[in-house]
């Protein structure tokens, strides 16, 4: 069985080679490894191979986590990748360094009045439904520019829009892998084209990320790719 030190090796061998393909250099790309349903252990031993950005799905999960694994705190970034429920946002204001989830500007303005001010500010990007699919989370396109303008002014000491994020729907083939993830630039493209100053792409999973790599990532989210299959890690 390999071991979570050579799936991270062979996940970042993809990345170069996919940032190669697009002619971008492989500092533009961060690997976020995803370590929900993997103990703390798995991601101390991603650690000890390398690995520093880790996201989590569920709120009480990743607080575990970032607990035991105090030692190491100034060394990892930890990520929220997930839906974030207004009942959570002080746990997560003050113990994550970045929420990808956000779709309402109610958790934005509660993340930046919540967020310690000794504490760098938040890294936010904002969820977006690309697919329109019905049980996903995330804003629509069309009603994105409205929220991205107020969460930018929201007090950058506290939190900072940084881009956006998708989780698009599986696809079967090469051309329909980038297609939402084209969706996705473009919308950022023209928020930036209307004054604001996004550098975030938060796209691309364990099956998609050369896709989303070709269309302009700079981050992708990899689980199963890493540790493995467990309980549905994308």
């Amino acid at each position: 069985m390999a071991t979570i030190s050579t799936n991270l090796h062979l996940t970042t061998a993809r990345v170069a080679a996919a940032c190669a393909r697009a002619g971008r250099p492989v500092q533009s790309v961060t690997l976020l490894a995803v370590s929900k349903t993997f103990g703390a252990d798995a991601v101390r031993e991603a650690y000890a191979a390398g690995q520093r950005a880790f996201g989590e799905n569920y709120v009480q999960e990743g607080l575990a986590k970032i607990a035991a694994l105090a030692d190491l705190r100034a060394d990892l970034q930890w990520h929220l990748i997930g839906p974030l429920q207004s009942n959570k946002t002080r746990a997560v204001a003050e113990a994550f360094d970045w929420v990808h989830g956000v779709d309402r500007l109610k958790i934005a303005e509660r993340l930046a009045e919540q967020r310690p001010p000794h504490l760098r500010p938040l890294q936010l990007c904002l969820q977006v439904n690309v697919s329109g699919e019905a049980s996903k989370s995330g804003v629509a396109p069309a009603d994105l520019p409205a929220l991205a303008h107020a969460v930018a002014a929201l007090p950058r000491g506290r939190v900072v829009l940084r881009g956006l994020m998708s989780i698009p729907e599986p696809a079967a083939d090469a051309e329909a892998r980038r297609r939402p993830h084209r969706a996705l630039r473009e919308c950022l493209e023209r928020l930036n084209r209307d004054g604001l100053a996004l550098d975030t792409l938060s796209m691309g999973m364990s099956d998609d990320l050369e896709a989303a790599i070709a269309e302009g990532a700079t981050i992708v989210r990899v689980g199963r790719a890493i540790f493995g299959a467990r309980g549905g890690v994308a």
